[in-house]
């Protein structure tokens, strides 16, 4: 049984001239939902129907509902829902989606949507941007296809975990501070993600799965390499334990709807590494600090057995980690890649060929960064970067960085980047030792699509991984779109987002950290002021 739905929207924005199928009102939604239809406000303020489950600040999932919008309704902002039609909204909610809203699909929730050219976009085959478009005789032609605002957040974990919907909401959006964690029903399978080939993690490793499994109750997942270590098949005593986990293979086999918890076991690399397995929606993840750095994993292991009480029984606050939606289309070159078992490397069903366009598509969830460098090469990389679009510059140095909020505390900020905090709706650009010295990193709305290829004049390839692995080459021909995905990791806190992410910065990074300047002596205070007022009275 999926989680319950959490419906956040806010007041509705005018969209001059917004693709057919646009809506007024709610935001995304989980899938169950019936959306009320929404209503198109064009240039000359009149209105044109939209599909069912339209949102103004992007498009909802299947089954998102929308709040209605009247014809004729130019640039004003609805009024609120009153008790009855919300209590109308729940008996909605209940019925199936029409034919019409299951054949709609958002552009930034579903990866299946063909961003190669040529492919009409919802039945126009127009460009991306504004600014890509060209130049026509009036102003109702010039049409945006992407919301500057990033989409939406899907806040239904897993099977059974969501977003506790706080009442007190401004403008019906769901303050990021007040996130709090909250079950459908309790949760009976969690995975654990221990760091590989660490012995000091044994014994926690131990005690977490027993407390899981005998205190619990709880179905136990973990990597089948997991259990292959020799200090594991040699123990005995943990026989009976190691018996009843239930094992899986990485790129082979798909568990994204049998989890309800997570709980890493390391450092940051074990959070990036969960991110990795799930696809699409991600169960909340409880990561402990056993690693080196641990900026992201914010417990302390030596009260392990309260703090995942407390979590298990729905009381904690949780932030919400954006992560990048990123596809790569590459040319074919006349060699076929071994696919296991129908599935890609990451987990995802194979594309396959695109049969328009041709060339060969994965897509992958990115939590940190997308790196773009030189590789072994000695030459300069030289790659350009379009925005919804448009060409915005041509990148000659060692690489490129993009990044989600939380990937800039990481390479990004290694490379001189700001830090922002994972609430922040944005999308980072961070070149890499750029051979320029006026390009500094600079910050993009989160609802944009970043397109990245090789330079027409670029002597060498390109090399791109994603979250520090499936790192492969890029060539002339090949792509890189890059946008937010609405589909977050929900990463639980100690505290709450804000103090979590100002501690991780002091104790990991020693934001700040000098001497602090001392006071002047009494002695020398009153002899300055004795002098100021010799030099008031002169």
């Amino acid at each position: 049984m999926r989680g319950a739905r959490v419906r956040t929207g806010g007041a509705a924005a005018l969209l001059l001239g917004g693709p057919a199928g646009r809506g007024a009102g709610g935001g995304h939604g989980a899938g169950g939902g019936r959306g009320s239809r929404g209503w198109l406000v064009t240039a000359s303020g009149s209105g044109a129907p939209g599909p069912a489950g339209a949102a103004w600040r992007g498009d909802g999932p299947a089954g998102a509902r929308g709040s209605e919008r009247r014809p004729g309704f130019s640039g004003q902002s609805p009024p609120h829902p009153s008790i009855a039609e919300m209590e109308q909204e729940k008996v909605n909610g209940n019925k199936e989606p029409s034919a019409e809203a299951s054949s709609y699909r958002c552009s930034a929730c579903h990866g299946d949507e063909d961003w190669g050219p040529g492919h009409p976009l919802r039945g126009r085959a127009k460009s991306r941007s504004l600014s890509a478009a060209p130049v026509l005789a009036s102003a109702r032609e010039f049409r945006r296809t992407r919301s500057l605002h990033g989409p939406c957040p899907v806040t239904t974990f897993g099977p059974k975990a969501c977003v506790l919907q706080n009442p007190q909401t401004i403008m019906h959006i769901q303050d990021p501070a007040s996130q709090r964690l909250t079950w459908n029903k309790s949760p009976k399978s969690v995975l654990v993600i221990k760091k590989i080939r660490d012995a000091s993690l044994l014994q926690p490793f131990k005690e977490l799965c027993a407390y899981l499994m005998e205190e619990n109750n709880m179905v136990v997942y973990v990597e089948k390499k997991v259990l292959e270590d020799p200090a594991l098949l040699n123990d005995d005593h943990f026989g009976p334990v190691k018996r009843k986990f239930c094992t899986f293979r990485e790129d082979y086999d798909d568990i994204s709807n049998q989890i309800d918890l997570i709980i890493c076991l390391g450092g940051d690399g074990t959070l990036l590494y969960a991110s990795s397995l799930f696809q699409g929606s991600v169960p909340p993840v409880m990561a402990f600090h056993l690693g080196s750095l641990g900026f992201l994993t914010p417990f302390n292991f030596e009260n392990f057995q309260s703090q995942v009480t407390q979590v298990i029984q729905g009381n904690a606050a949780v932030v919400l980690r954006s992560r990048l939606k990123v596809r790569v289309v590459k040319e074919p070159r006349g060699k076929k890649v071994a696919v296991p078992n129908g599935i890609s490397e990451n987990g995802v069903l194979a594309a396959g060929l695109d049969v328009e366009v041709g060339k060969q598509a994965v897509q992958y969830q990115v939590l940190n960064e997308v790196v773009i460098d030189r590789g072994p090469s000695s030459y300069l990389s030289n790659v350009d970067v379009y925005l919804d679009g448009h060409l915005i510059t041509t990148v000659q140095g060692d690489g490129v960085i993009v990044s989600t909020p939380t990937g800039s505390t990481a390479y990004a900020a290694a490379a001189g980047a700001s830090m922002i905090h994972p609430n922040v709706p944005a999308i980072m650009v961070t070149p890499i030792c750029p051979h320029s010295l006026s390009f500094r990193p600079i910050v993009v709305p989160a609802g944009v699509e970043l397109k990245i290829m090789l330079s027409p004049e670029a002597r060498n390839t390109a090399w791109v991984s994603f979250d520090g692995r499936k790192r492969q080459e890029i060539r002339h021909g090949d792509s890189i779109s890059i946008t937010t995905s609405c589909y977050p990791l929900p990463s639980i806190c100690v505290r709450d987002p804000v103090s979590d992410w100002f501690e991780s910065l002091a104790q990991c990074l020693h934001w700040n950290v000098r001497k602090k300047q001392a006071h002047f002596p009494e002695d020398e205070e009153d002899a300055d002021e004795e002098g100021r007022e010799e030099q008031a009275g002169s």
